[in-house]
């Protein structure tokens, strides 16, 4: 009996200690919890909108200084309301419970200025008061955005427009026949994780490749983007899906060419330079046209990254969207070259021959930026087939006979 009593006296005591020992930690716990803050979205800075550059400085610019603004955007104020309008509906959002949606105005405003000047996104953060998260995720949204509602000025030409390229590339630059040049250049890229030796290229940088054929008029009718930077031209050219629709001669019109340079093998399709030592005056003559049609090549790429800085540097974003990035540029640069070429590019920009002197005055982009490395020269499988070095004397003949022009002999000298 009195076992029994001793141990519900030790039950209730331990019951009322736990009790005790209970309320004290839940009283503690509240304590703490009301001495943590609560977590926001964004720092209260950046939540200030208002204060940043698209409210501020861009706005100032667009209305007080249109010319800085392009500077800036490079688009003039009219320009960019344009595209804003066409791609608002893309990359508008509803605005959530949580917290508001970003503007479209400010998500093309801080994209250009990217595009325009490759501006880390730590400072892109602070000029516009946006966390560098959403900027990862915002790049990759317009820059999409752009290349679907500007595509139409990049697609490939049909038969009809591959002979107004063929007109102009006579009219300018003396080479009847030619449907374009064709290069391919290095996009240095940040080596993404885990890629091992995959974009590491000839020059010890890690890129991927732009491949382009461009008009006459200084624009890209046809880019191929994404390929490693470890591969060949060889490799670049044959697996893109341009070659197969040459090959078989379902692109060009009847007796078109492309213009290329010794990283490219010689075709019926595709003319380049002899490469030979000793040449005679003859091949000299077709060297120096053909590499007067393949400038224009040279020159589109120049002016792209003399207008779009972010090629000058390595881009520190994944691969997805550095092609993005790339194929959203290009379709700008299309844009404003055909709506707008005296303002977007005037003729101090591009290389101009005086054939009075003989010499070659250099476009402005040569001097302000370094060129994008070119795609590796090489010799595997790049034997010609007989028919076409047969394609290529006809060419030399033709520039040396009919189709000659009177200075071409003071520049070859």
């Amino acid at each position: 009996m009195a076992e029994t009593t001793y141990s519900d006296t030790l039950k209730k005591a331990v019951c009322s200690i736990t009790t005790v020992l209970c309320d004290e930690l839940l009283e503690i716990c509240e304590e703490e919890s009301k001495k943590r803050k609560r977590k926001v979205w964004v720092r209260n800075w950046m939540d200030k909108k208002k204060c940043g550059a698209s409210e501020t400085i861009i706005r100032e610019l667009r209305d007080n200084d249109p010319l800085e603004f392009k500077s800036v955007i490079r688009l003039t104020p009219e320009q960019f309301e344009e595209l804003l309008l066409k791609i608002s509906p893309i990359i508008s959002r509803a605005d959530t419970f949580m917290r508001p949606a970003l503007p479209a105005r400010l998500k093309l405003e801080l994209t250009l200025a990217f595009l325009a000047s490759g501006t880390n996104s730590r400072i892109l953060s602070v000029m516009f008061r946006v966390s560098k998260a959403s900027i990862s995720n915002m790049i990759p949204e317009v820059c999409d955005a752009i290349y679907s509602v500007l595509r139409d000025y990049i697609k490939v030409p049909n038969l009809k427009e591959w002979e107004e390229i063929q007109f102009g590339f006579n009219e300018k630059w003396n080479f009847p026949g030619c449907c374009g040049a064709i290069d391919g250049k290095h996009v240095v890229i940040k080596a993404p994780p885990s890629a091992g030796s995959e974009y590491y290229n000839y020059k010890g940088t890690n890129s991927i490749v732009l491949l382009g054929v461009v008009d006459h008029n200084y624009c890209f009718r046809y880019i191929d983007v994404g390929s490693y930077g470890r591969n060949a031209d060889s490799g670049v050219f044959q697996y893109c899906d341009l070659y197969p629709l040459l090959e078989n001669d379902l692109l060009l019109p009847k007796g078109g060419v492309l213009v290329g340079d010794d990283a490219f093998p010689l075709k019926t399709y595709l003319m380049k330079p002899y490469s030979k030592v000793n040449l005679t005056k003859e091949e000299k003559i077709y060297n120096y046209r053909t590499s007067r049609a393949r400038r224009i090549v040279e020159n589109g790429f120049g002016i792209l990254a003399s207008r779009f800085r972010i090629f000058q540097q390595p881009m520190a974003v994944k691969v997805p969207t550095t092609i993005k990035i790339v194929k959203a540029t290009c379709a700008i640069h299309n844009w404003l070259r055909l709506t707008s070429p005296t303002t977007y590019t005037p003729s101090s920009c591009y290389d101009y021959e005086d054939i009075v002197n003989a010499t070659i005055i250099q476009g402005e982009w040569r001097s302000e930026l370094s060129e994008l490395p070119s795609m590796l020269r090489t010799r595997i499988n790049n034997r010609p087939k007989k028919i076409a070095q047969q394609v290529r004397d006809r060419y030399k003949d033709y520039f040396n006979g009919e189709w000659s022009v009177e200075w071409q002999d003071r520049m070859i000298k």
